[in-house]
């Protein structure tokens, strides 16, 4: 799903109000009944019902009756109250282009008030097999069942918690600025994945710098487990 700013300046008070009735739903319910919905929200002369077809139309909820009337958040949904979460706070106020997209992840430019521009990432797990999921990582836990919002907002608090670790021990990673849901906020780093690059002219330093980090990691108990030249960046000042 196409993430599209432009529906945000269209969405009411209301609106936002139902998204996070369903959002809560969804703590206790894979697909929240319309009643429980309504309950939450708490809007008057059955407003709810009218919100969640606005919703629908803008493909921010899904709706399931196979079992019972019901409805979850889509990512887009999901998108939505992370971003209105973070621009409330100040933390942007423009959303940009798409800079990456990745097995897991959407990134997008954002934008201060004062111009500033910065990186906005959307974990999406559930793109690759939930096999792989369970398998590499631990997110999981004991549990039985799972949610692909849940899992990628506790990935989303993961990266931003690692980031603004490994900043504050000197370790060269973009700033973490701010976190919400499963968006992590973050500088924009200058450069180019080593990937996109097809000749380096000081390919032994840059070898001795990519080694060292990897030792310097190592010495700090950590072990990269997907350290490649996808996720190396590389810019002309170093």
């Amino acid at each position: 799903m196409k993430l599209d700013v432009n529906a945000l300046r269209y969405l009411s008070k209301d609106d936002f109000r139902v998204l996070t009735a369903v959002e809560m739903g969804m703590r206790n319910h894979e697909i929240v009944p319309a009643e429980l919905v309504d309950r939450i929200a708490g809007l008057k002369h059955g407003g709810t019902y009218k919100v969640l077809k606005n919703l629908l139309k803008h493909k921010l909820v899904h709706h399931d009756s196979s079992k019972y009337d019901g409805f979850r958040l889509t990512y887009l949904g999901y998108d939505f109250l992370a971003i209105k979460t973070l621009v409330n706070r100040g933390v942007f106020s423009a959303v940009g282009r798409q800079i990456g997209v990745g097995k897991e992840s959407d990134i997008f430019e954002v934008a201060t008030e004062d111009g500033t521009i910065m990186a906005m990432k959307l974990h999406r797990l559930g793109r690759i097999s939930f096999r792989a999921v369970k398998s590499k990582r631990d997110y999981l836990m004991h549990r039985s069942s799972y949610n692909w919002l849940y899992l990628s907002r506790l990935a989303a608090l993961k990266e931003y918690a690692f980031m603004k670790a490994l900043g504050e021990h000197g370790f060269p990673v973009p700033e973490a600025v701010d976190c919400n849901r499963h968006c992590v906020i973050m500088s924009l780093v200058q450069g180019y994945p080593l990937v996109q690059v097809k000749e380096l002219g000081n390919p032994d330093e840059v070898f001795d710098t990519i080694i060292n980090l990897v030792v310097r990691l190592a010495e700090h108990g950590l072990i990269h487990c997907d350290f490649n030249e996808f996720n190396i960046m590389v810019s002309s000042y170093g």
